[in-house]
């Protein structure tokens, strides 16, 4: 009994906010993400490692780093949150008939995390029954507008507010891999003029991702690239390890092949190119549109890329 009254040093909103700061890796990030001020996301952290008495996030230049500490505690509070959220909703509704929904993804590299995401949700929502509707992943919006999904994670289509809903969820980066024999290897980072004069090695993308792009890259002007659109993502880092063009992948992709040492990811000059992630749905979706809202943002996958 003495346990349950003493209850843990921190709160969901501790965990929470800790969760956003080892997604972000900034507090200017994460407290966009959490709807609050900087100022606010530095004085929770501060109080966190206070109440624990550890360090949980190496300060530097870069960014925050979780420490060993705090790998072990966000490591943890994925699941404790998803867990937490499925126990009141089993209090509250213990007779909730199954829900299906229909969830679909626009772009491809979501596909890397997602189905594992979506085993986790299931485990701790087994009254909703979520199935991807890969079919629809070309035009997630026309879908959603007809009926034919319920849900859709969004890069870079259009919503139209008067009929459907859309949330931000949270961001990635999308870097540039060369071989570690190319030329660009020793840059610090690349310019819009690298990327003019040299083959860039991609997947197929919808036009709204690739329009995307050139306005974030290129702004107004519209140069004429040379892209070498390859079906697999071996093929593209085979092609890059081969020093035949530059790699254009999420940081998700990017990662597992890096440790080797035999290529690197580059910024750009101008900096980090980070892609916004959406989540859309109909209305009719109702009150389990939060719920999958919260799971997800807590299941996304926290992988950066150093400096």
């Amino acid at each position: 009994m003495n346990d349950i009254d003493k209850g843990p040093r921190l709160d969901v909103r501790d965990l929470r906010i800790l969760l956003a700061l080892a997604s972000a890796g900034s507090t200017a990030r994460a407290a966009s993400v959490l709807h609050l001020t900087q100022p606010a996301v530095s004085r929770a952290l501060l109080a966190a490692e206070d109440k624990l008495g550890t360090r949980l996030f190496e300060r530097t230049v870069r960014g925050l780093t979780p420490t060993a500490a705090g790998q072990r505690l966000c490591a943890g509070a994925t699941r404790l949150l998803v867990e937490w959220c499925a126990l009141e909703q089993q209090a509250c509704n213990p007779v909730e008939a199954p829900r299906q929904i229909r969830l679909v993804c626009e772009c491809y590299t979501g596909y890397h995390w997602l189905p594992s995401a979506l085993a986790d949700l299931r485990r701790s929502f087994p009254q909703l029954e979520i199935s991807l509707a890969l079919e629809h992943t070309a035009e997630p919006v026309a879908a959603l507008q007809a009926n034919k999904i319920d849900a859709a994670l969004l890069t870079s289509a259009t919503v139209p507010r008067d009929q459907l809903e859309e949330q931000k969820l949270f961001e990635d980066e999308v870097v540039f891999v060369v071989s570690r024999t190319h030329p660009l290897a020793a840059r610090k980072t690349l310019t819009a003029r690298d990327l003019r004069e040299n083959v860039l090695l991609t997947s197929r993308v919808p036009l709204a991702e690739g329009n995307w792009f050139m306005a974030r890259v290129f702004g107004r002007a519209r140069p004429r690239l040379q892209f070498l659109q390859l079906p697999l993502t071996e093929a593209i880092i085979d092609m890059a390890r081969a020093g035949m063009g530059i790699a254009i992948l999420s940081e998700w992709i990017a990662s597992p092949y890096l440790a080797g040492g035999e290529l690197i990811a580059k910024r750009l000059v101008s900096g980090p190119l980070q892609r916004p992630w959406r989540l859309a749905w109909r209305r009719e979706l109702g009150d389990v549109a939060p719920r999958l809202l919260s799971a997800l943002a807590v299941l996304v996958p926290s992988s950066r890329l150093s400096s």
